[in-house]
């Protein structure tokens, strides 16, 4: 099921790992090269910038493409027949991706990722058109189909290319599932969390049997994406948007959409979850589990006042960043303080450098995003601004030379 072979994979990670080593130091330059050689992987991949730039512009020939097509060959088409097409082009570009990835064994480069979020996007697209040209202020069950199209075939290019993000995109597809299906609003929550619940049970069995292999990373990412998204339809302060917005920019209580047992059940559940992950995650050595609890922790804290309905201050903030700094200070101390600096399996020490690697991609992000902070804006001048108030000027010249 998987496009790229279990050896191919596995080669590439180790060469990662080998190039991560020499720079932090852990291998000399021979052991290096002795090494690289015998990790000489057959899949093509490019720097994250690279990346970026030739997902980015693979989407926009796509879609310029089929726009184009619209134009010269259907001048005023249908709902039908637009959905005809995209369906059509949903088929051309997974066509295309399998061939960049199984024939040019492209591998995380950007063009065959385009490819695939294309083909998921316009399968959506084409299904909504084809099936139902009317748009209904009152959805049934069957237009339930698109969103449940969108999630399985998201999780099929997960499964196939090992795109993490095309999971994340499953997840999201079955947050619209339960609208279509009943208006209550516990219900919906309860849906979501369920599905989410069964994906965790199931990515946790698969996992045992990759504990120490090239997959672990990926379900590592899969079961803290499903922790978070369980917290999250169960924590009413954040799951809805509506409701987010009428809590922090004024309105009506979150409490009043719900029945007051399923409120007070959730906020518990907001307290038990963060505690669950974290242990899970300690237990295991896991660091996006970890990553994900201390998520579910953080904002445990930030929504407990609106969801007591208490007043909310402006230092509360203050105080949550004064409690993280506190314990995430403790708890570096208290690894430092063990033998060799080392306890139950925990250091405090940076072994990898991707860490690094990272925090660079992001401050370079960061600063592609919003350079007008980071460079200062060019001062205006007036044209009627003159020199004056001399009266010699240099060399023993007048003030009007």
């Amino acid at each position: 099921m998987r496009l790229y072979s279990a050896s191919s994979e596995e080669t590439f990670r180790a060469r990662k790992l080998l190039a991560d080593w020499a720079v932090e130091g852990f291998l000399t330059q021979a052991q290096y090269k002795l090494l690289k050689q015998e990790t000489v992987s057959e899949l093509r991949t490019t720097n994250i910038f690279l990346r970026l730039v030739l997902f980015l512009f693979t989407l926009i020939s796509v879609g310029a493409a089929t726009a184009l097509f619209f134009v010269v060959f259907l001048s005023h088409p249908s709902d039908p027949t637009y959905g005809v097409v995209f369906l059509l082009v949903a088929a051309v570009c997974y066509a295309a991706a399998e061939a960049a990835a199984s024939q040019a064994r492209l591998y995380r480069y950007g063009i065959e990722e385009a490819l695939a979020v294309c083909s998921v996007g316009f399968l959506c697209v084409g299904m909504q058109f084809a099936l139902f040209s009317h748009y209904s202020p009152n959805p049934d069950a069957a237009q339930s189909l698109v969103p449940a199209a969108g999630a399985v075939f998201s999780l099929w290019m997960w499964r196939r290319f090992g795109l993490s993000y095309a999971f994340l995109a499953a997840i999201i597809f079955v947050v619209f599932l339960p609208g279509y299906w009943t208006s209550s609003h516990s219900a919906q929550h309860v849906i979501v969390a369920a599905f989410y619940a069964a994906g965790l049970i199931g990515a946790s069995a698969v996992r045992s049997r990759h504990r120490f292999d090239y997959l672990d990373e990926g379900y590592s990412l899969v079961e803290a994406l499903l922790w978070l998204g369980i917290y999250l339809a169960m924590n009413l302060q954040l799951s809805s948007l509506h409701l987010l917005e009428r809590q922090w920019w004024g309105g009506t209580r979150v409490a009043s959409e719900f029945a007051r047992p399923f409120y007070w059940t959730t906020w518990v559940l907001i307290w038990c979850l963060p505690p669950i992950i974290l242990a899970r995650g300690i237990r295991r050595k896991d660091r996006f589990v970890i990553a994900a609890g201390a998520i579910a922790a953080i904002l445990t804290f930030a929504c407990n006042k609106p969801y007591l309905g208490w007043q909310r201050h402006t230092w509360d903030l203050m105080l949550l960043g004064v409690l993280l700094t506190g314990v995430a200070v403790f708890i570096r101390r208290w690894l430092a303080r063990g033998p060799g600096r080392i306890r139950h399996g925990f250091t405090a020490d940076r072994l990898s450098g991707k860490d690094k690697q990272w925090m660079n991609v992001g401050s370079t992000a960061l600063g592609l995003l919003s350079p007008d902070s980071l460079t200062p804006s060019p001062q205006a001048t007036s044209s009627d601004f003159r020199f004056g108030g001399g009266h010699s000027g240099g060399g023993g010249a007048s003030s009007n030379f």
